[in-house]
């Protein structure tokens, strides 16, 4: 007893290192902040409603994270004696980020403007599903925490992990680019400045975080550009003051509850990105245990769970999650101090209300090479983490996300009011092209949730599990029938396939009738295509076939 208290009074809870660790947890974070706030304002989203009301209550779940992460660290050490814990590092999902505002706030609230709200109206309708979207999130965690190992057994990480790749490389890794080569001298500098640094591990001289160091040298290069004239760069305005905002506080009302009904399309999006974050907490606690660290994952998760919920409750619209690098932040000397640190001032940056100042001067091509850094180490991280066999089926969950991105410009192209005041649609264009344009929005529908099912039936068969492989196609079948994926409809509505006229929109038109029972049919057929094979005597599985690419 004495001896394991001596122990613990020695835990070396704050070192150098904790600097190195701190900037690039704390830049991680912030800059998922800063791309919540650009994304938004892509789709028209009013910045001062994101940053008084989102940014807050989303900051309020890192700082309650780390904090808890930072005790955490102190129990382990205690009950192991090890004074070298270092603390579970947590922030922002990345890919939620994207996954939230592409696919829930933005077209929400694009819906409201087209329903004829006003943009504060429509502003507080997105926010209000944003919030469903993250309590309910965080009550998912919370219920799946204690059985964490069962979720990871029944999906294989060929599908998890694979529309996290999809996620990581199609949007998190590429979109960044049209910001970052939009002012490449800078842009590429911050880029190479993190690849070479966090990827080919090399160093920095007086071995300067290389965040940082992307930030301080392409940050000088940006603001140099900005006395040159005809540089095309210029000084940014800083906001109106807005300290200390209590606008986030009005989440306390609850007066979002009642927009439960508006939010339930959206949870189809909003779910399987809560349970792709319950897995990579499971493999982040792995991974700490490879270096020492031996978290419970129920406690992770569970913390996880809570901070999302707080988050939540407090108008955030985004999740927070344990973050992969944990031997990264070892290895550069962490210990607790750095959640600690990242906790208050990614905390005090929306709470105080500085982060409205941050997010003006700080020049985003210089910190987003951070986020192509993000999306090829999950990307990598999926591959690692699956058994070579399955890499096929991470490769194929890839594929829907690409038909969101084929969609994406074409999509704003045409949604453009210039080209709507020359009558100028999707029904203008070539019959050829509205088929491709068709199709490509139907797979791009729910292509999260249609990523995973494809690479989980990719990989049971290549297990030579033909009956769960049709009964995923199944599942996938009755996802269709009602718009969880691959709707036809603008916003990715849910909807029923038949019904009467008096239930209005949420019921299809012929063509749209059509094209669904195809997809429908299409996945039924081969669901029973391949439970029928499965009855084939060669289809059996075979320890040799299977072992070979393990």
């Amino acid at each position: 007893m004495g001896q394991a208290s001596e122990q613990n009074g020695r835990y070396q809870w704050v070192t150098p290192g904790d600097v190195n660790a701190f900037f690039g947890l704390m830049l991680d974070n912030i800059v998922g902040l800063l791309l919540m706030v650009a994304l938004l304002s892509g789709f028209g989203f009013p910045t001062e409603f994101a940053v008084s009301r989102m940014v807050p209550g989303t900051a309020l779940g890192v700082l309650v994270g780390d904090l808890a992460f930072f005790v955490l660290a102190f129990r382990l050490a205690k009950q192991t004696g090890n004074r070298h814990v270092t603390a579970m590092p947590l922030g922002l999902d990345t890919p939620s980020t994207y996954g939230i505002v592409l696919f829930v706030l933005g077209p929400s609230y694009l819906q409201g403007i087209a329903s004829g709200l006003d943009p504060t109206a429509a502003a507080y309708r997105t926010w209000y599903i944003g919030i469903w979207c993250i309590v309910l999130s965080g009550l998912l965690k919370i219920a799946l925490a204690p059985i964490t190992q069962w979720v990871q057994r029944v999906v294989p990480r060929a599908g998890l992990l694979g529309s996290l790749a999809a996620i990581a490389l199609v949007l998190i890794g590429f979109l960044p680019l049209t910001e970052i080569l939009g002012h490449p001298l800078p842009g590429f500098l911050a880029l190479v400045i993190v690849l070479t640094t966090l990827v080919a591990k090399i160093p920095l001289p007086g071995r300067t975080p290389g965040t940082l160091g992307a930030l301080l040298i392409a940050g000088t290069v940006y603001y140099l550009l900005c006395f040159v004239d005809g540089s095309g760069y210029s000084f940014p305005q800083s906001p109106a003051s807005a300290w200390f905002p209590s606008e986030w506080l009005e989440s306390y009302t609850f007066a979002w509850v009642a927009a439960l009904p508006d939010a339930v399309a959206y949870l189809p999006i909003a779910f399987p990105f809560a349970i792709a974050t319950i897995v990579g907490g499971i493999d982040c606690t792995e991974s700490a245990a490879s270096v020492g660290d031996e978290y419970d994952t129920r406690t992770v998760i569970g913390i996880e769970g809570v901070a999302t919920l707080l988050a939540g409750l407090s108008g955030g619209v985004i999740q927070t999650t344990p973050y992969i690098g944990h031997p990264a932040y070892k290895a550069m000397g962490g210990r607790a101090a750095y959640t600690l640190a990242t906790a208050l001032l990614v905390g005090s940056a929306g709470l105080v209300g500085y982060f409205g100042l941050l997010n003006a001067w700080i020049p985003k091509p210089v910190v987003f090479p951070i986020l192509v850094f993000i999306g090829l180490e999950i990307t990598a991280q999926s591959f690692l983490a699956t058994p070579r066999r399955h890499y096929a089926a991470v490769a194929l969950a890839c594929l829907p996300a690409l038909a969101f991105l084929a969609m994406s410009i074409p999509g704003r192209i045409l949604s453009d009011a210039a080209l709507g005041t020359a009558n100028v649609s999707v029904a203008s264009l070539d019959s050829s092209l509205q088929h491709d344009m068709t199709t490509l929005g139907m797979l791009s529908s729910g292509f999260i949730l249609t990523s995973l099912l494809w690479a989980w039936c990719l990989a049971a068969a290549i297990d030579r599990r033909l009956k769960l492989a049709g009964v995923v196609l199944l599942v996938a079948a009755g996802l269709t029938a009602f718009g969880v994926i691959h709707s036809p409809l603008a916003g990715n509505r849910l909807f029923v396939p038949f019904g009467p006229e008096s239930w209005g929109d949420i019921v299809l038109g012929a063509e749209d009738q059509k094209r669904v029972l195809e997809f429908f049919a299409g996945y039924v057929v081969s669901a029973l295509l391949l439970i029928a094979w499965s009855y084939y005597p060669a289809a059996g599985a075979s320890e040799i076939d299977v072992a070979e690419y393990s």
